[in-house]
């Protein structure tokens, strides 16, 4: 099925306003989930998923995606689900093994990853600008994970930046995915999240047993976190990407670890060290070369 546009053109500050929004929201989103710590990570997945799902529910219209191809039912119905199931809880389990600002770090090198792939897609090949933009974000990355790996062995805070590096990939591929569909995501979104949530509530009865109920610093946390990063953050994301090109848009989610580890420095949670501002601009430095 060939994928159809809208006939109404948007100016382009539409999508840059949307995306900026996305991009304040998903900054505040680390800080948010150091607050819940005490939740176990899948039952906190869960508690932001259903909030997520509760915020979006006023944007739910009926959508004909009997129309698309099956494979494109198959992926909005269970692909986009895992993908966000997969990003949200690998992100919080990352910043429980790992430092909170270098998780977050890690995990926002998806940026560059969308817009690689967003490449491979629409010229069948690499440029070589993108490639460049990569090995320079990801040796920001390097930067935090090699030292912590030879000093600490493959375990402890290396594996959650492993998870965090996983939850950058979801992120990417639910970016991609969102863009290329057929039809609109926005509308169907509380129902993929409540998916996800129902995926993720049995994860944690299967993995974590019955959890004590949480705090109501983390019940309060949980749920902002359900209401703007992942509720209109998510919206406004794929009115961005629907709106506007993708590499504008993606390039202006390359301020979100600059934005979220300042957030986690001035709120005590992290200690400013050479290491991080560096891997960040780094990360900055690929994204913005990738994106040209």
């Amino acid at each position: 099925m060939q994928r159809t546009h809208s006939p109404i053109v948007f100016p382009r500050w539409y999508s840059v306003g949307a995306a900026l929004v996305a991009v304040v929201l998903w900054s505040v989103a680390p800080l948010l989930a150091e607050r819940a710590h005490t939740s176990s990570p899948l039952q906190l997945t869960a508690l932001t998923l259903l909030a997520g799902a509760l915020a979006t529910m006023p944007l739910s219209r009926r959508v004909n995606v009997a129309s698309c191809s099956r494979s494109w039912q198959l992926g909005i119905w269970l692909g986009i689900p895992l993908l966000i199931l997969g990003a949200v809880s690998t992100y919080f389990i990352g910043m429980r093994l790992a430092p909170a600002a270098e998780a977050a770090l890690i995990t926002y090198t998806w940026p560059v990853l969308f817009v690689l792939l967003s490449q491979w897609s629409r010229f069948g090949k690499l440029r070589l600008a993108g490639v460049t933009g990569a090995l320079i974000a990801f040796s920001g990355a390097a930067l935090l994970l090699v030292p912590q790996a030879l000093s600490s062995g493959l375990g402890g805070a290396t594996v959650g930046y492993g998870l965090a590096l996983l939850a950058a990939c979801c992120w990417a591929l639910y970016s991609w995915v969102s863009q290329a569909a057929p039809v609109s995501i926005t509308p169907l979104l509380p129902r993929m999240l409540l998916i996800a949530c129902a995926m993720t509530t049995l994860a944690s009865l299967a993995f974590e047993g019955h959890p004590a109920l949480p705090s109501t610093e983390a019940l309060l946390a949980g749920v902002a976190l359900g209401l703007g990063p992942y509720g209109i953050a998510m919206v406004a994301w794929d009115k961005a990407l629907r709106w506007g090109h993708a590499s504008l848009v993606g390039s202006l989610a390359y301020g979100v670890p600059i934005l979220a580890g300042l957030l986690l420095v001035l709120a005590g949670v992290s200690v400013l060290d050479w290491r991080l501002p560096t891997a960040a601009l780094l990360v900055v430095i690929g994204c913005l070369n990738a994106g040209r």
